[in-house]
């Protein structure tokens, strides 16, 4: 038998190396420059350099310049990468539920004035997509 085909396995292999989403919500946060996302990931430099340039590699970012002298870049969000948007609010869900210990590091507030409980929903019917409510396509 071989392996099943799987989108899941074939985005962790643009993502699930261990600084990759650590930067990537730096970038969502607004820190677009190198030094920005180094600090507020605590990873290496070298390792940070790699994981950005395997991102812009696979499109998820772009690399632009802002200065010539010396030469620096900031890395900007491609439309591939914005639409990691919901993940990382879910995966950011799940960290909170059952991995964090004490207080949640970060809150959202929705535009509605309550605390985002971000959901997977059908965009036809509106209902939450739960296991049960889901079948394979034919």
């Amino acid at each position: 038998m071989s392996p099943r085909t799987c989108s899941i396995a074939n985005a962790l292999e643009v993502l699930g190396e261990r600084w990759s989403l650590p930067a990537l919500r730096e970038i969502f946060f607004g820190n677009t420059r190198f030094d920005q996302i180094a600090a507020h990931t605590g990873a290496s430099r070298d390792v940070l350099a790699a994981r950005l340039k395997k991102l812009v590699a696979c499109g998820v970012l772009e690399k632009r310049r802002y200065s010539d002298h010396p030469p620096r870049f900031e890395y900007l969000l491609t439309d591939s990468g914005r639409a990691l948007h919901n993940l990382m609010l879910m995966l950011k869900e799940w960290g909170d539920a059952y991995v964090t210990e004490g207080p949640l590091p970060l809150v959202w507030q929705h535009s509605c004035g309550h605390v985002l409980e971000p959901r997977v929903v059908c965009a036809h019917c509106g209902e939450e997509a739960t296991p049960e409510s889901l079948t394979r396509a034919p």
